[in-house]
C-alpha cells in the first residue's frame, strides 16, 4: 500500500469508518503511508488550536492504531483530572511532569522498546501559544530509542490530516530539524501565527 488518501469503504471495522466519515463531514481528508515499524516516535504539528486534538483522535480512531500521546499532568490529576483522565488514558494518553523530567527520556525510550507495539506521539510545541522554540524531548526519546520519527500534518489550508512521512533521524540536530522543516512548509494550522519555528531553544 502506497501513500494514499483513506476512504472509509477502505477500512475494516465500523468504528473506524465511522471516525473516518465525521473527520469527512468536517471537510478534513486523510492521507495514510503503513508504519515502518512497530515502534517510533510521532509528533503532531502545528499545534495552535483545541480543534487539533478532536482532528488527531479521529484520525487516530479512523486508523485503528493503538498510538500512545503524552498530555499534560493536569489533564489526569485534580478536578479536571477526575473527569476526563479515565477518558485520556482509555484513548492512550499518558501523563508527563513537565518540571520533573530528570530521567524521563531515557524511561519513555525504555518503554517504546519494551512494548511489543509501541508508537508515541506528542506535540513538540508543548502549548497552542506562541513560543519562539520547539521542546526538544520527542527528538531524544526517538535519538535513544534508535526508533524511526512519523512527522504528522494538520494543515487547516487543504483541510488534510497527514500521516505518511517518516524520518531516520541522523543524530545531527541542524540536520534532521531541516528534513522536518521540510515536511512542515506550507502546512498552516488554524492559527499560523502561534505556530512555532522548526528549532530548539538552543540552536
Amino acid at each position: 500500500m502506497t501513500d494514499t488518501r483513506l476512504q472509509p469503504e477502505q477500512l475494516p471495522r465500523w468504528g473506524q469508518r465511522a471516525a473516518l466519515r465525521i473527520l469527512n463531514a468536517f471537510g478534513w481528508n486523510m492521507r495514510f503511508k503503513p508504519l515502518p515499524g512497530p515502534h517510533g516516535v510521532a509528533i503532531v504539528y502545528p499545534h495552535t488550536s483545541n480543534w487539533d486534538f478532536f482532528v488527531g483522535l479521529l484520525g487516530k480512531w479512523a486508523l485503528g492504531l493503538p498510538f500512545r500521546w503524552l498530555g499534560k499532568d493536569s489533564l489526569f490529576k485534580g478536578p479536571i483530572g477526575s473527569l476526563l483522565g479515565p477518558f485520556m488514558r482509555a484513548w492512550g494518553g499518558m501523563p508527563v511532569e513537565r518540571h520533573a523530567s530528570t530521567g524521563a527520556i531515557e524511561r519513555l525510550a525504555a518503554q517504546i522498546k519494551a512494548e511489543p507495539w509501541c508508537w508515541l506521539a506528542l506535540a513538540p510545541e508543548g502549548t497552542r501559544s506562541y513560543k519562539p522554540y520547539l521542546r526538544s524531548g520527542f527528538y531524544h526519546i526517538a535519538v535513544a530509542a534508535k526508533v524511526p520519527l512519523l512527522v504528522v500534518y494538520l494543515d487547516y489550508k487543504r483541510k488534510e490530516l497527514g500521516v505518511v512521512d517518516c524520518l531516520e533521524l541522523s543524530g545531527d540536530p541542524q540536520r534532521d530539524l531541516a528534513a522536518i522543516a521540510a515536511v512542515y512548509a506550507d502546512r498552516p494550522g488554524l492559527h499560523p501565527e502561534l505556530a512555532a519555528p522548526i528549532q530548539f531553544k538552543d540552536s
